[in-house]
């Protein structure tokens, strides 16, 4: 998913809400976005409830914000700065948008 690593990326194929999302990445990050689609599908899911009427773009939305905080409340209680994970879960919230701006 890093994007200065472009020419190493392959497509790899996630599932989010029963649909499927072509994302580019690299070998090694292929098992931590696996891990990031399903954390997202299922957040997804919680937020969406019996309520299958809701828009995706607004379930997206609200999961997106969801996590958003709570990485923002890791980072207000002294996690580490620039720690591996927080990098990983910036550049994933970057993925998601760009997702979500060409399928929107």
């Amino acid at each position: 998913m890093n994007t200065r690593d472009a020419a190493k990326s392959e497509p790899a194929n996630v599932r989010i809400l029963d649909r499927e999302y072509t994302v580019g990445v690299s070998e090694d990050e292929r098992a931590s976005l696996a891990a990031a689609a399903r954390l997202l599908d299922a957040r997804m899911r919680e937020i969406r409830g019996g309520n299958r009427m809701v828009a995706l773009d607004r379930l997206a939305v609200l999961a997106a914000l969801n996590l958003a905080h709570e990485l923002q409340q890791l980072r207000d209680a002294g996690a580490p700065a620039g720690g591996g994970a927080f990098a990983l879960l910036d550049e994933a919230n970057r993925k998601l948008d760009a997702l979500l701006a060409r399928n929107g």
